[in-house]
């Protein structure tokens, strides 16, 4: 689910302890956001008068004579003490992304932000591949989005990995497609640790993989790999070969 982002009005005195120690007084908004950092505008321009980023501690105390609040981070102080108080809301809030749809089932926005596809009201997460573009398209079985990602070629998929999953789609294409140059035997489709490889198939006996990189194969190297394109160029599945050192 979202987060909550916190506003405080008021005529206010701001003391700031630290490299840039200061006191100020005016009629101000404090915009308290989800990882504490706090921001204390007032009329002139876009800049705060006053902030503390992330700090290690965070007091805010609210009656019915106003509010205050007590920052800390190190020896940087930040204190806001209200004398007449407009008032104080909290409202929702998501990490704004670029739209992509809506979910089909729930209605709910669809936003590609962070690596991923969230809902701005469910709090639904689609981790999305390294170097994936979401699609106009749509999954016949689900309805959502569809993505288009490289990993030794390129593939459209649905957005959810439990509907049509990127591995076994690799799988299929590249299982035993290249052979290992330390042993000679057949590289599989794996993922360990997270990652997506091309593993010896004598495992433990030989301790062999290599990351599939976000690109699509075009050739073959000397060393008998597969060479990728990348958005970085070209590069060979063993990313220390020698054939491609920089």
């Amino acid at each position: 689910m979202s987060e909550t982002i916190r506003v405080f009005a008021g005529d206010c005195t701001t003391t700031f302890e630290g490299a840039r120690a200061r006191t100020q007084r005016g009629r101000v908004a404090i915009v308290v956001k989800p990882d504490r950092t706090v921001l204390v505008h007032d009329a002139d321009g876009y800049q705060p008068v006053a902030w503390l980023t992330r700090p290690d501690s965070l007091t805010v105390e609210t009656d019915e004579g106003g509010f205050g609040l007590l920052a800390r981070a190190g020896e940087q102080v930040l204190r806001v003490v209200s004398h007449e108080s407009s008032g104080w809301v909290e409202y929702p809030v998501t990490e704004a992304g670029v739209p992509v749809g809506s979910h089909p089932e729930t209605g709910d926005p669809l936003v590609r932000a962070g690596g991923a596809v969230r809902g701005l009201d469910t709090g639904v997460r689609y981790p999305l591949p390294a170097g994936a573009t979401v699609l106009d398209d749509t999954c016949d079985d689900c309805g959502l989005p569809k993505i288009r990602a490289e990993a030794g070629d390129a593939f459209e998929l649905c957005l959810d990995r439990a509907c049509e999953s990127l591995d076994e789609a690799v799988r299929e294409r590249f299982d035993r497609e290249w052979t290992c140059p330390e042993c000679g035997s057949d590289l599989r489709i794996i993922r360990r640790g997270g990652r997506l490889l091309a593993g010896c198939d004598a495992y433990p006996d030989c301790e062999t993989a290599f990351a599939i990189p976000a690109g699509v194969v075009v050739d073959e190297c000397d060393c008998g790999l597969p060479v990728f394109e990348t958005a970085r160029g070209r590069r060979c599945l063993d990313g220390t070969c020698e054939r491609f050192e920089r």
